[in-house]
């Protein structure tokens, strides 16, 4: 129970502190992690989607191998679409 306790603290603080110290200030990174978070839902929502419809609508080697195909396919959408913006130009 107490490692619990201290991961429930050690790991938002370790969290603050790696994201303070990159580019940008905590504030900008917390907002990048919040878009990323609302990728990772509409990607993860579209996996369920077609995963359900690929085993319904197909037998043998599509229906066992379409959704880790389908998987890999969003896991490379997601790494295009998660990146960070260019930081501005400063004056």
């Amino acid at each position: 129970m107490r490692g619990f306790l201290v991961g429930l603290v050690l790991i938002p603080v370790l969290v603050a502190g790696v994201l303070s110290i990159r580019p940008g200030g905590l504030r900008r990174q917390l907002r990048h992690a919040a878009r990323r978070l609302r990728i990772a839902l509409i990607l993860g929502g579209v996996y369920l989607l077609g995963s359900a419809l690929l085993r319904v609508f197909f037998r043998g080697p599509v229906g066992d191998f379409g959704p880790a195909g389908l998987a890999v396919i969003l896991a490379l959408v997601f790494v295009v679409l998660a990146q960070d913006p260019d930081l501005p130009a400063e004056a």
